[in-house]
């Protein structure tokens, strides 16, 4: 990840954004965020948070009812041809040809952004190369697997060298190496100075590319940071230590309490302390043990997660969000 430079107009920029459709119902209500130039945003949130809402009034689909976006430092609303000049989008929904190859695509998606045949067609080979589809370019997209149609959207959003690239959910339904593959480019894209914001329903997905994290719950951001830092917010890591059996479990606990805090634990053979040090801890407890004659069998130190930090902040897991119908899936507007 290249981080974002500091001195920079943000890429992203949403002020009191709100989107109402019929009934009443708010999918985007009072949102503020900022995404900076040069960073990997990821945006997180449980079915019907708002979270599809908002990435399509940032790509000019949908309209806010009030509230001001800019992208890429042009109004959503009044300057929609400018940001869609300046975005690339790659959406799960994206409609594409399945009789036509990916070279046709690449080449059409070049001339629909005002190159010349030949611009065109060099642009298209070299983005078959970028995502390894140079020996598919040939081949009509309805033979291609999941994870080369996924590389084939991402080529077609960046035909015209986005400075901001929306992806949405790009690994859905991958399978592991498909996935780790998109990871390896979504990170090149960045280290070449594309902003890319990122919607993803994997949480070990935010925490591997993205720098910040943005939590949205009831069309509001209600979490923001770098995933460390919204991990340390939900608490400290924990030190397990499995004690050897017949060790004296109480003679344990007394010699680990001058480590760190105790913590409950269910296991009677375990013992479980708060370690503000993270690894840093365990040289310091197992003194402690040895110099109370406790044998120790195994020890493990347990951080936060963002899968910790979602429930906190939304009282439920990335998978078991919300189900039913939801103001993402409503269409009528007010």
């Amino acid at each position: 990840m290249s981080g974002p430079a500091s001195s920079s107009p943000p890429a992203v920029s949403v002020h009191g954004l709100e989107r109402a459709f019929k009934g009443g119902i708010k999918a985007v209500d009072g949102l503020d965020l900022e995404v900076r130039e040069g960073e990997v945003y990821g945006f997180l949130g449980p079915n019907g948070a708002g979270k599809t809402t908002t990435v399509r009034i940032l790509v000019t689909l949908l309209k806010p009812t009030a509230g001001e976006a800019r992208v890429a430092g042009f109004d959503v609303v009044s300057q929609a041809d400018a940001v869609r000049r300046n975005i690339g989008v790659a959406l799960q929904e994206a409609a594409i040809d399945p009789l036509m190859t990916g070279r046709e695509l690449l080449r059409m998606q070049g001339a629909l952004h005002g190159m010349k045949g030949a611009q065109a067609r060099s642009r298209a080979e070299e983005l078959l190369d970028r995502v390894g589809l140079t020996d598919a370019g040939g081949r009509r997209v309805g033979q291609y697997s999941g994870g080369m149609r996924r590389r084939l959207d991402l080529a077609m959003a960046l035909v015209h060298r986005p400075k901001v690239l929306f992806l949405d959910e790009p690994t859905t339904g991958l399978d592991p190496t498909s996935r780790s593959a998109l990871w390896r480019e979504v990170r090149s894209l960045n280290d070449d100075g594309t902003t890319v914001f990122l919607t993803t329903q994997y949480l070990e997905e935010a925490e591997q590319l993205a720098d910040r994290v943005g939590i949205i719950a009831g069309g509001s951001l209600v979490a923001e940071g770098t995933p460390a830092e919204l991990k340390a917010h939900v608490g400290e890591p924990t030190l397990h230590v499995d004690l050897a059996p017949e060790s004296d479990v109480a003679a344990a606990r007394v010699a680990l309490s001058a480590v760190g805090p105790l913590v409950d634990c269910q296991d009677d053979a375990r013992v479980a302390i708060r370690a503000a040090r993270g690894k840093a801890t365990v040289p310091l407890a197992i003194r402690a043990l040895d110099e109370a004659g406790i044998a120790v069998e195994s020890v493990e130190v347990e951080s936060p997660t963002l899968d910790d930090v979602f429930a906190a902040v939304t009282g439920s897991t990335l998978e078991g969000a919300t189900q039913g119908a939801s103001a993402d899936q409503a269409e009528v507007p007010a």
